[in-house]
């Protein structure tokens, strides 16, 4: 485990709202020269605490036709292992965008894709319930999406202002 100090946390943070800003920028944002930039973005990286660069789509204006569901999971977790092995398991279906251990009534949460809410169904049904570990689930289709790691999905208009209340 590397030492992450206060700088690479918002060097952290600045990639993560846009991870295509130019590095020169960065090193201007957080007043240190360009070389140690690079040099923390590198162990970073080496370190895995960055994990991957990546695009958001807003897949509704790009007209892919993909569906999105929540998959809540009740599962019974392994003796040694606990929720590891079916998460490892389930992780690896090309469906499955992500994957989270939760509080609350269930255990395991997922986000899938799929072409139609029927082959989302269908999967659900022929892949992720007959596994022996799982005990019930409860599928909640995307309708529409607001935001999206960060991203607002909405424009305001100029002018527009916000609903104010005490």
């Amino acid at each position: 485990m590397i030492h992450v100090d206060e700088t690479d946390r918002t060097l952290l943070h600045l990639l993560e709202e846009n991870s295509q800003t130019p590095v020169q920028d960065i090193a201007v944002m957080l007043n240190i020269p360009l070389p140690e930039v690079e040099e923390r973005i590198r162990r970073l990286e080496k370190a895995r605490i960055i994990r991957k660069y990546t695009t958001i789509i807003d897949w509704e204006r790009g007209g892919d036709g993909e569906v999105a569901a929540i998959i809540d999971l009740k599962v019974s977790p392994e003796r040694n292992f606990g929720y590891d092995k079916i998460a490892e398991r389930i992780a690896r279906f090309r469906q499955v965008r992500s994957l989270h251990l939760v509080t609350g009534v269930y255990d395991l949460q997922l986000v899938v894709t799929g072409r139609s809410m029927h082959e989302v169904a269908r999967f659900v049904a022929e892949e992720i319930a007959p596994m022996e570990q799982i005990r019930e689930t409860a599928t909640h289709m995307i309708m529409k999406t607001f935001k999206e790691n960060g991203l607002l999905f909405f424009e305001k208009e100029s002018g527009e202002r916000l609903p104010f209340s005490l």
